[in-house]
């Protein structure tokens, strides 16, 4: 096939040529609207959604603080509590922190499985003293807004690129559409070759 091609010229349809088509024009720029919108919009969407995810991510670190709460009945669970336990194997129980204002609450969090009553449990709350989750140190912080920052900016770009694909392949449809009527016409014409 590269032999009925003939070598690639770069940039041969922003060049003067005579049997360069009005099709071959729309479509080049079509084609350079296409990744231009595609580069602009993944990279705007995706610096402000890293942007907008560090600032969340941001305020919650400011926002939120540890708080020792204190288990209200015994935690289920066999096994009491001991130093060779390991972290991940916990169990809900119901807890009782203080809030700023003086007040108590409850809530369930996560505790060593057969915790007594009265054990102390670190938990973590919000301005207005509900639970919440652990907040996300400042090193997971940046990888988390890269990470979602990168999939939005993907997500974005994706779109006006598979629209100017689209748009692209309606004009070569177009274009081989003008060309089997063009060869309708003439080809009768030619007459019988051997």
């Amino acid at each position: 096939m590269k032999a009925f091609r003939g070598p690639k010229v770069w940039l041969w349809c922003w060049r003067r040529n005579p049997l360069k088509r009005r099709a071959d024009t729309v479509e080049a720029w079509v084609l350079l609207g296409a990744w231009l919108l595609t580069v602009l919009a993944g990279v705007v969407a995706g610096l402000a959604a890293t942007r907008t995810v560090e600032h969340g991510l941001a305020r919650q670190r400011a926002e939120w603080h540890p708080v020792v709460a204190r288990v209200t009945e015994r935690a289920p669970g066999a096994s009491a509590p001991d130093a060779n336990t390991p972290s991940g194997d916990r169990v809900w129980a119901k807890v009782r922190w203080s809030v700023p204002g003086g007040s108590t609450r409850t809530g369930q969090a996560r505790v060593l499985p057969g915790s007594a009553a009265g054990t102390p449990v670190t938990v973590w709350t919000d301005s207005r003293g509900r639970l919440v989750t652990r907040t996300t140190a400042a090193d997971q912080a940046r990888f988390r807004s890269a990470f979602v920052g990168a999939l939005v900016g993907v997500s974005a770009a994706t779109v006006p690129f598979v629209a100017g694909l689209a748009l692209r392949g309606r004009l070569e449809r177009r274009r081989m559409d003008r060309w089997d009527a063009e060869w309708a016409r003439l080809g009768p014409q030619w007459g019988r070759t051997t």
